[in-house]
């Protein structure tokens, strides 16, 4: 969404409305880390700027629990089970293009298209 890719209509219109936005803090690491080695400094700290607009989710125990479970039963990496954890914690769907995540029932995981190399 931060760098107008395939699907940045769709994320779009899911931040419309800032109020029903559930932003776990190590969401704003990863889209930081990834736009600033992607696209530079100055998009990745808007892109940060535009997620800390939304209820931004900091990580404490209960939840650091929650999601080594899931990490567990679900096979998930570290910040993958954080963020399902915490979505499922406020009762938010998670939208995510990440592969991690496919099959997963509450999760609206949103297919990326066709990669460059034809795959």
């Amino acid at each position: 969404m931060f760098t107008d890719g395939r699907q940045a209509e769709h994320f779009l219109a899911l931040m419309a409305d800032e109020r029903f936005l559930v932003v776990p803090a190590i969401s704003i690491f990863e889209v930081f880390k990834w736009v600033l080695r992607e696209h530079g400094e100055a998009q990745a700290i808007q892109a940060a700027a535009v997620m800390q607009r939304g209820q931004v989710v900091d990580l404490d125990s209960r939840l650091a629990l929650a999601a080594a479970q899931l990490s567990h039963s679900l096979q998930l990496p570290m910040a993958d089970s954080i963020i399902l954890a915490t979505a499922r914690d406020h009762q938010a769907r998670l939208h995510t293009m990440d592969s991690d995540f496919r099959g997963i029932s509450d999760v609206e995981w949103i297919d990326s298209g066709p990669m460059a190399n034809g795959t």
